[in-house]
């Protein structure tokens, strides 16, 4: 049975529930015939409602975030399917991603002073009144899912939200604030604001853009008809300007807690 059809359809064992997570998030385990596989359980009822996201949806975009990822002919979002049943009934379920010994992505450091291959997001305060400064690595593949972040419009990017695994592969996961209609981007990869997008990354959704029925008759069963319209306006945007956008000023431009 492939890796899709057992999430989809094995029978779920739940383990616990991940400690920290706001939604119900349940590590569990499928009994197939190549041995144990491990995965994440959200369902959609222990969703914790949100006043700029329609109720029970969270789980479906989820979802879509995986497929637009397969679209656009990356490999950058785990393995993501809906359950129909479950323990606790539907929801999405995700392959668990082992992380590898690797120093954080995203770090907040105290001096200003430039640190090669890291890149400046912003300057804080501390709880002390001394200045914090948020970076990040300047990484190929963490521009590829800062891209990725920007055409599905996350609003939850967070450095806790970025895996690496034991064979060093950068995996994005927790994408249920994603693709709602009105600009709500909030990610801790800002540090390439303004400068050009990647030709290679622009190739690729340049080729997905072109093909939309596709994208559209992959991601309206969990989307809103309203929603796939401003993913693909945000499409044709990054396409036009060919750059990183520039952080918010009507909105919060980093999620909190940034971890």
């Amino acid at each position: 049975m492939r890796i899709e059809e057992s999430l989809a359809l094995g029978e779920l064992e739940i383990h616990g529930r991940l400690a920290g997570a706001s939604n119900a998030t349940l590590f569990c385990t499928i009994d197939t015939d190549e041995g144990s596989l491990r995965c994440v359980y959200k369902p959609v009822r222990g969703e914790r409602p949100l006043w700029d996201f329609p109720g029970g949806t969270l789980a479906a975009r989820e979802v879509a975030a995986y497929e637009l990822n397969l679209l656009l002919g990356w490999d950058i979002v785990p393995t993501t399917v809906w359950r129909d049943d479950g323990p606790h009934g539907a929801g999405m379920c995700q392959i668990w991603i082992d992380e590898g010994e690797h120093e954080d992505l995203v770090d907040v450091v105290t001096s200003r002073r430039a640190r090669a291959g890291w890149r400046h997001v912003m300057t804080g305060q501390s709880q002390f009144g001394d200045d914090v400064h948020l970076v990040h690595e300047d990484r190929h593949d963490l521009q590829q899912m800062a891209v990725l972040d920007i055409l599905m419009n996350n609003a939850d990017r967070k450095a806790g939200h970025l895996l690496i695994d034991e064979q060093g592969k950068l995996w994005g996961i927790d994408h249920g604030l994603t693709f709602n209609d009105e600009p709500k981007l909030r990610t801790v990869l800002w540090g390439w604001s303004g400068q050009p997008v990647p030709d290679d990354f622009l190739v690729d959704v340049d080729l997905a853009y072109a093909q939309w029925e596709a994208i559209e008759s992959a991601l309206s069963p969990w989307l809103l008809p309203y929603e796939l319209q401003a993913c693909s306006t945000r499409f044709s945007d990054l396409l036009r300007a060919r750059k990183f956008p520039q952080p918010p000023t009507y909105w919060p431009a980093v999620p909190w807690p940034l971890y």
